[in-house]
């Protein structure tokens, strides 16, 4: 028999329901709470800060994927650089002491969104991470581009997860999954892009690797210039306000221990949604192109193409479940492409089935991985109180990330004593059954709306009219 504790919410609020929807909604257990009639709030315009916001959000997370890419694709010139003096075992090295440093760029600049506002830490942010990416056209050695690779990792830490609150703060509640799955892809798009601008750098210019650098600046740039027309979120602002009403700090919030049980379940979601996605994604091209350990042997021009297409597969993928779960809610649209893509593995994984399947089997399947992760930006942000709403979904992804950067060497290590199609299966499928299971446990907060005494956190004892909660 489940039993009941009493926590204290400091703090006037209007109606019991409220209180009801508070208790339910911020513990993960409520549904929705909707603010119009699906009708009328399905064709409600946005305006143009909410537009700019949306804009400059999908904006840097493209540029994440962009940059990550490209560093990647130039790893082999920098190494054959003699100028340079640098092995691709450790230009390899700064992929992951970048990747490392994500979540304290996320906990720094999240925290500091928490305090001061959204807008501004995010365009220091922008700023910050294009200085350091720019600075790396100029790195005389090593030494010296492995510390503001590191930098940058932190500047890259702070935007998806500022951005994506941001966005989910202004966006109308009954629109989140669109804009969600609208958001996700353009992860996908950087890596388009990022394709684009090294043929044009290397194969068309001619030009040596540090202009790629100096070409990564321009989308940071953009997205800089649309920031600055953002007005501050007034979710944050109702959320101080009432902060200071209740007496209610930080710590108090952090240190709640349905906070703390939340964070810890939401970074193993969020370990299982990267690693799923590293885990289809990350070997899939030297699987592709390999014709060695059961790869499939195709040219580097076929490979290139059944790669564009799966990433359109993935755009494609996050429009619609994203969508979708706006009808069908987060956890059961996140569950259903994980499950769908469980058969896809078969044609996804075995080259033996030809180029045709293979380029089939790779786009259904990053429908399915990127559908999923469609909804990700707005089920975070749903499940993240308003307080610190800048720290918590950033945080918790990045460190899902992190955890994650182990899948690549393990698929490779599997690919070389068991074949590439052995790596790509039996780290897939425990992962998918991962997702679905954790998925499966949690809760959901679809439509909620911020902003409100609905999804404050819990606040601390103090002055003020009282009200006892029963939590489970």
């Amino acid at each position: 028999m489940a039993t009941k504790k009493t926590t204290t919410l400091t703090g006037v609020v209007g109606h019991t329901d409220a209180v009801t929807q508070y208790t339910t909604a911020i513990t993960g257990e409520a549904h929705r709470m909707p603010l119009l009639p699906a009708d009328r709030a399905a064709r409600e315009p946005l305006t143009f800060d909410q537009r700019n916001s949306f804009i400059a959000a999908v904006l840097g997370w493209t540029m994440d994927s962009f940059d990550s890419l490209l560093f990647l694709l130039v790893i082999d010139d920098i190494a054959q650089d003699t100028s340079f003096g640098a092995t691709a075992t450790e230009l390899a090295f700064i992929t992951t002491a970048t990747l490392a440093m994500r979540p304290v760029g996320a906990l720094i600049f999240g925290v500091w969104a928490d305090r001061v506002g959204r807008r501004i830490p995010l365009i220091v942010d922008v700023l910050f991470y294009s200085v350091c990416g720019a600075l790396c056209a100029i790195a005389p050695n090593f030494t010296v581009l492995l510390i503001l690779r590191l930098l940058y990792g932190i500047g890259m830490g702070g935007e998806w997860g500022l951005g994506a609150a941001l966005v989910m703060e202004k966006i109308p509640a009954s629109r989140r999954g669109f804009f969600s799955g609208m958001l996700q892809p353009g992860y996908n798009f950087g890596y388009l892009l990022a394709s684009l601008a090294y043929l044009l750098v290397h194969s068309v210019l001619h030009l040596e690797w540090r202009w790629i650098f100096v070409l990564s600046i321009i989308p940071a740039l953009i997205s800089l210039l649309v920031r600055s027309w953002v007005k501050e979120s007034e979710v944050w602002e109702e959320s101080r306000s009432r902060m200071r009403v209740t007496h209610t700090s930080m710590k108090d919030i952090l240190l709640d221990r349905q906070i703390i049980r939340r964070f810890g379940y939401l970074v193993l979601l969020m370990t299982a949604f990267n690693w799923m996605s590293h885990g289809t994604g990350d070997i899939y091209p030297s699987f592709l192109k390999a014709d060695q350990h059961g790869g499939a042997a195709l040219s580097a021009e076929s490979a290139t193409w059944i790669i564009m297409l799966y990433n359109i597969g993935a755009i494609v993928g996050g429009l619609i479940f994203g969508s979708g779960s706006e009808r069908y809610g987060r956890r059961s649209t996140i569950m259903f492409c994980a499950a769908l893509g469980l058969p896809l593995i078969p044609i996804f994984a075995f080259a033996g089935h030809g180029v045709g399947m293979l380029a089939l089997g790779s786009f259904l399947m990053q429908v399915m991985v990127q559908g999923a992760w469609g909804v990700i930006p707005a089920h975070l942000t749903e499940m993240s109180p308003d307080a610190i709403r800048g720290f918590y979904p950033g945080v918790t992804y990045q460190l899902g990330n992190l955890l994650a950067s182990l899948n690549l060497p393990i698929q490779e290590a599997l690919a070389s004593s068991h074949g590439y199609s052995f790596a790509l299966m039996w780290t897939a499928i425990p992962v998918f059954v991962a997702v679905i299971v954790l998925t499966a446990i949690g809760k959901e907060a679809k439509g909620i709306r911020f902003g409100s005494a609905v999804t404050a956190a819990p606040a601390a004892a103090g002055t003020g009219t009282e009200l006892s909660i029963a939590q489970r």
